[in-house]
């Protein structure tokens, strides 16, 4: 599913690049680095690896299920900075993990058990870092291993963000002969990304059907 998905980008000249760790991270650091406005991703650890913006609820259809229910919310995109919500918080970067990490991340799930958000964030506003994890039973994990990881994930600098035009020949030979999509369809999509303006598309919904 992975390969197919970077394949399909590819033929439609999107570009991509494989991150040596986290997907999160790599997109963090290239953001830091100005070659991206954002990190697109439910995932708030994105914030916990600095990148200055983090945008969620990017969906073609504007809803998501709720789990377990046959039941759909509508969703709207957010945008969060962080520098804002660290000068709001009074933190530093190093204690937005610490936080992070009490009330749980990828990397420590679940968390302290009881400790909340607000707990957390009084505890790191009074204690630095190495008071916090000696203070604190964080068994199985180790807190320290996990703080350093966010501040200094394994990255790739040597990328190169280039756009090209779609592959209509290969487009159409893995979706249609591949993958049995109708021709029809294809061909209507196809057609939408060709006639397509940038400055006109305001979604990806937009971008895909022309509408």
């Amino acid at each position: 599913m992975v390969s197919e998905s970077k394949k399909l980008l590819e033929l439609m000249g999107i570009p991509i690049m494989q991150a040596p760790s986290e997907a999160e991270a790599q997109a963090a650091h290239m953001t830091k680095r100005g070659d991206a406005f954002a990190t697109g991703s439910q995932d708030y650890d994105s914030l916990l690896f600095g990148s200055p913006r983090l945008v969620r609820n990017l969906t073609i259809t504007g809803r998501k299920k709720l789990p377990n229910k046959e039941t759909y919310i509508e969703v709207k995109p957010e945008m969060i900075e962080l520098g804002k919500n660290l000068n709001s918080l009074g933190l530093t970067q190093e204690k937005l993990i610490v936080l992070g990490i009490l009330v749980g991340t990828d990397f420590n799930p679940g968390g302290i058990k009881g400790i909340g958000p607000k707990k957390a964030l009084q505890l790191v506003r009074t204690k630095s870092a190495d008071e916090i994890f000696m203070e604190i039973d964080f068994s199985p994990y180790d807190p320290q291993m996990v703080l350093d990881f966010f501040l200094k994930p394994p990255v790739e600098d040597n990328y190169e963000i280039r756009w090209s035009k779609p592959n209509e020949e290969g487009i159409k030979n893995m979706m249609i002969a591949e993958h049995s999509f109708s021709e029809e369809r294809v061909e209507k999509v196809l057609e939408n990304i060709k006639k397509k303006s940038p400055g006109n598309r305001k979604t990806l919904s937009s971008w895909l059907t022309g509408n």
